[in-house]
């Protein structure tokens, strides 16, 4: 169109030159009517070359490109690092991880990693359509390992035999060990995404976490006196304090453990004589052995003196998902709303 445009202005121009030569003779006051005249002609031509520029920037402007598309391979080479354990360098993304403890599996899986995750340990029963082999990460050898062709391999805390020997066969390993707060479980569950290329995936767990949680706890109405529990991990009656990971949890709902004066320095898992489960008569009790160990509502008033207890009366005895009660994943969020429907379940008439 530019092109036409500029054809046309020297057309127009042309035109003036021999209209010139023709009024050469004109008198003075002809060559002023003459500008006159001019005047539309050049006014054509520069509408002419507006319209030229007008159209062309009103044309339909080419689509943006696109965002580009996230590469979990870009984040490579990264080096991991949990509290208290050796760092380890990872030089690309891993693509064939062996996962050997139960809550990473579940927390791998979650983020987005599970295509990666190519073998787990025996106990590692969520998801049910894990790969789950008959290895163990406290009593598999490295060579078993080894066997999977792993580029990543994630231990459970208490594997140092297995780890020192797939440090000789040049293989990475990144230790989780057990989480103390649930502070500490969410970083574990985002220094997996950084290891596994799926940063993004990790933080948006652990950001569903804490609302989830934070909202069942704020939902949860407060009773008036605080209530106390015993939390059975085995039936010889081991269970945990108040400064354990569970015990924890059980802070969120201003709960007091029996057991807490029990337990000392160090001491978070200890043993209670049945004597002073029933001395203490608890007003809820928690069954984490449902499924390893058979313990349910109605086998715990059978026992010996127990039939007195408030929590047996009142019919406050929980069985637990063993699993769940165990492990410091995404699925705490479930344990929390169990705690929560329980307490909840005190306050009604």
């Amino acid at each position: 169109m530019a092109a036409n445009s500029g054809a046309f202005a020297r057309g127009v121009a042309a035109s003036h030159r021999t209209r010139r030569a023709h009024v050469a003779h004109r008198p003075d006051h002809e060559d002023v009517m003459l500008g006159f005249r001019r005047i539309p002609a050049l006014l054509l031509a520069v509408l002419a070359l507006l319209f030229a520029g007008t159209s062309c920037a009103t044309r339909t402007p080419s689509p943006a490109p696109e965002a580009p598309v996230e590469d979990p391979a870009a984040a490579f080479p990264a080096q991991i690092t949990i509290e208290g354990q050796e760092p380890v360098t990872l030089p690309q993304q891993p693509k064939s991880i062996v996962s050997l403890s139960p809550t990473a599996t579940e927390s791998l899986y979650a983020i987005g990693a599970g295509e990666q995750v190519k073998a787990t340990d025996q106990f590692s029963t969520f998801p049910p359509h894990a790969p789950r082999t008959d290895l163990s990460g406290l009593t598999s050898d490295a060579a078993a390992v080894a066997g999977h062709d792993p580029d990543l391999v994630i231990a459970p805390e208490g594997a140092g035999k297995l780890v020192d020997g797939l440090h000789e066969l040049e293989i990475p390993v990144l230790v989780t060990p057990s989480a103390a707060s649930l502070d500490e479980a969410y970083a574990q569950i985002e220094t997996l995404g950084q290891a596994t290329g799926h940063s993004r995936q990790a933080h948006d767990v652990t950001r569903r976490m804490r609302d989830d949680i934070a909202k069942i706890v704020a939902d949860t109405p407060k009773p008036p006196e605080p209530l106390s529990y015993f939390h059975e991990v085995s039936p010889d009656f081991y269970t945990t304090t108040s400064n354990s990971f569970i015990g924890g949890v059980y802070g969120l709902f201003g709960l007091t453990n029996i057991a807490d004066e029990a337990g000392g320095a160090g001491n978070d898992f200890p043993q209670l004589a049945q004597e002073r489960i029933v001395q203490a008569d608890p007003d809820l009790i928690f069954l984490a052995d449902a499924k390893c160990c058979g313990a349910t509502p109605q086998s715990t008033a059978t026992r010996p003196g127990w039939d007195t207890l408030t929590a047996v009366r009142e019919n406050r005895v929980i069985a637990l998902d063993d699993d769940v009660a165990g492990r410091w994943g995404p699925r705490v969020v479930d344990l929390v709303r169990a705690v929560s429907d329980t307490v909840s379940r005190t306050q009604r008439p």
